[in-house]
């Protein structure tokens, strides 16, 4: 588990801007260990390799630290594969982020590297990110739409989706079945289904220590059949009965004993689901392989279901995506060596997503080539990406994220009026978005 790639899956505020949220690899969530300093990317480092491959020109491509074993020799294997160039990796510990961030600024920036769901507004409009849409067009519909959404932004893609990953409910077939009750198709049922499988020894439904809040709240918008904001991203496109009776649901929800709200870890670590403390738990598609391991056949997976009325099934999706640098020396040579890993090399691309955790390919071809989504709960989570995924807006800003989640927490937990709270939060995402139209 990583902290950059918990920020991938961040539901409440600005993907981009927070790192507390989602996660994969390991169960330790500080595994990447602590922040370090941008180095130019020409500096001495212990995480950079060897070159590989061969011709006249040497590219540098960067990755955030992975959690799961085996990543950092598998991108270095595939970079030694590219004979067109030499291709330098630069593994990169800790805030991933803002050590890129920070190296974007220079004049010694990397060639090729991934970034959050294709690249942050900031990065398309100050010309950081190349163009790639020319190397996209030809095979764009060969990729998860819903992920393709995400990544294009007034008609043009800057980034190429390297592995998905999401977030989806959990839950024992066997102890609802127990308990006579069905997997919930709605928001409703999953209340009712919780207060009937919860007992002395066991939770109805785990979403985190915090209620289900930081993770869940986002959530929300998109599952009471909302869009976060209008097509012409000129205002936020949720306030609206719809979603203020999900908060008000959601708040009887918090209220009640059904919903368990403190677990030997968090949301995302799925120790809570795999120990048994509950029948429910909102987790991340990359604890599946223990959750298997600890319940075997006994395991279902749903998206989060549908509230209220206008409602719709909703599941958050991330996906890192290889960026080529607009002021790189080389800008045709990484638009190729791009294309070749992440558009070509199909193998290559299975490996990635299905060898080292449980992620899903972003070709929609490829998902029945990883056999770890080839049947039961991973090809389920699988289509739920494709039919049921969304990810935060580009121009939903951190100021917007932390604006939305203090009012839902002020509605949630403190009883608040959700019109009222809400008229606080909608003039500061205009103001937000009135800034970020540039």
């Amino acid at each position: 588990m990583n902290i950059s790639r918990r920020s991938l899956l961040l539901a409440g505020g600005s993907l981009a801007a927070a790192a507390t949220l989602a996660a994969c690899g390991s169960n330790n969530p500080l595994a990447s260990g602590t922040p370090s300093e941008a180095k130019p990317s020409g500096a001495t480092s212990p995480n950079a390799s060897a070159p590989a491959g061969g011709g006249d020109v040497t590219l540098q491509q960067w990755y955030h630290e992975y959690g799961e074993a085996g990543v950092k020799e598998a991108v270095e294997k595939y970079a030694a594969a590219y004979t067109a160039a030499k291709v330098e990796v630069k593994w990169t510990p800790g805030d991933y982020g803002s050590i890129l961030a920070a190296q974007l600024l220079t004049t010694d920036v990397p060639d090729v590297f991934e970034v959050e769901q294709g690249g942050s507004l900031d990065m398309i409009r100050s010309g950081q990110l190349a163009d790639l849409t020319d190397i996209m067009a030809p095979v764009k519909d060969q990729f998860n739409p819903a992920v393709m959404k995400r990544f294009t932004f007034e008609d043009k893609v800057h980034g190429i989706p390297q592995t998905i990953d999401m977030q989806l409910l959990y839950y024992r077939p066997s102890l609802l079945q127990k308990a006579g009750v069905e997997p919930p198709k709605t928001f409703a049922d999953l209340v009712k289904v919780a207060d009937a499988v919860k007992s002395a020894d066991i939770g109805g439904f785990f979403a985190g220590n915090d209620g289900g809040l930081g993770v869940l709240g986002t959530i929300l918008i998109w599952a009471s059949g909302n869009e976060q904001l209008t097509e012409d991203r000129s205002a936020v496109a949720f306030l609206n009965d719809n979603f203020y009776n999900a908060l008000t649901a959601y708040r009887d929800f918090y209220k009640s004993a059904g919903l368990l709200q403190a677990a030997s870890a968090e949301w995302y670590d799925g120790a809570a689901f795999v120990n048994g403390e509950t029948a429910m738990q909102w987790g991340g598609l990359w604890s599946l392989p223990d959750i298997q391991k600890a319940w075997g056949d006994d395991v279902g997976v749903l998206p989060f279901p549908a509230i209220g009325a206008g409602g719709r099934p909703a599941v958050p999706f991330g996906a890192f995506g290889a960026c080529v640098a607009a002021k790189g020396k080389n800008v045709d040579a990484s638009k190729e060596f791009v294309k070749w890993l992440w558009i070509d090399q199909d193998e290559d691309q299975v490996d990635f997503s299905n060898s080292y955790g449980t992620h899903i390919p972003a070709k929609t071809a490829l998902v029945a080539k990883a056999d770890k989504l080839a049947a039961g709960p991973g090809k389920d989570a699988a289509d739920f990406v494709s039919n049921h995924g969304f990810a935060n807006d580009i121009m939903w800003s951190g100021a917007m994220g932390d604006a939305y989640n203090a009012a839902v927490s002020n509605v949630i937990k403190d009883g608040k009026d959700p019109k009222a709270e809400f008229a606080a939060f909608e003039a500061t995402a205009k103001t937000e978005l009135a800034k970020l139209a540039g």
